[in-house]
């Protein structure tokens, strides 16, 4: 009688510890079950600012069915010189090179998220979170960046006193490399989960004829993505995130990114509007 006494006291007195400790913090919430977990995980994040993921799977000679690049820039474990990375017109040289954006953080990850990215607007609580996937894996980071525009896939990352969300939790996703579902299928399937609707940009040779079945699933709004072959270079996703962040309309944004690309390729401005594209 004594220990079951003893027994029921114990109980009393955790139950009122935990009271003690949830009144204190009206943040704490008992979490007992994975579903409750991914419920509060589908919380929208970025309410304060907008926060763009871009996913980039390094050009890869060995890896990818691409026509070959030089060696020095086609070695897809090597972000530091890869073409869609490290050389001028990569995402990690052009943004840092940027009067809009700031270099925040640099993070080596992994042997598949290779380098992490963070850059701040210099005037706007604006964010773009770029990860370097190392070119062996470029089905890992399309399936990756098909499941954070359905809402499979949702992370989020601080930053100093700052939780960005990133892949689902994100406002705009963009996707940057060689088409890789022009080599092969995804089995996995692809479906939005919370009704959610996410803005994407696509930069990849015939991205709207190879992705559109999948986009169409992850009720994703494509503001950016192609009807022919085309150089995924930094300067068109750059010009059009400026215009996003701006508030800019879908014509607009469309309008930004075909102007950089006429410029950086030496086309028409005409030619670079057939190559991209907006919505359906």
């Amino acid at each position: 009688m004594i220990y079951f006494t003893h027994a029921i006291a114990q109980v009393f007195f955790f139950f009122s510890l935990f009271l003690t400790v949830k009144n204190e913090d009206q943040s704490f919430k008992f979490v007992d079950s994975f579903a409750e977990r991914d419920s509060i995980n589908y919380e929208p994040i970025n309410k304060s600012q907008k926060v763009i993921h871009i996913l980039v799977a390094l050009c890869d000679n060995k890896y990818q069915g691409i026509v070959p690049v030089p060696k020095a820039i086609g070695n897809g474990q090597d972000p530091k010189n890869n073409l869609y990375w490290g050389c001028a017109y990569g995402v990690k040289t052009y943004f840092k090179k940027s009067a809009n954006w700031k270099l925040i953080t640099t993070e080596l990850l992994d042997s598949i998220k290779m380098e992490r990215l963070v850059f701040k607007h210099v005037s706007q609580e604006s964010y773009v979170v770029a990860d370097a996937y190392n070119g062996k894996y470029i089905k890992e980071c399309t399936i990756d960046f098909l499941k954070s525009c359905s809402g499979q896939l949702k992370e989020t990352i601080t930053v100093g006193n700052k939780v960005l969300g990133i892949n689902g939790n994100s406002n705009l996703l963009g996707y940057i490399g060689h088409d890789g579902l022009m080599d092969f299928t995804i089995d996995e399937e692809i479906k939005n989960i919370d009704k959610n609707k996410r803005d994407c940009i696509i930069l990849a040779c015939y991205s709207k004829s190879f992705f559109s079945s999948f986009i169409g699933k992850t009720n994703a709004n494509p503001l950016v993505w192609t009807t022919g072959l085309m150089a995924p270079e930094a300067y068109t996703i750059h010009d059009a995130i400026n215009q996003y962040c701006n508030g800019g309309s879908e014509s607009v944004i469309i309008e930004a990114a075909a102007r950089a690309y006429a410029k950086y390729q030496k086309c028409s401005e005409k030619s670079a509007k057939r190559l991209l594209v907006a919505g359906w």
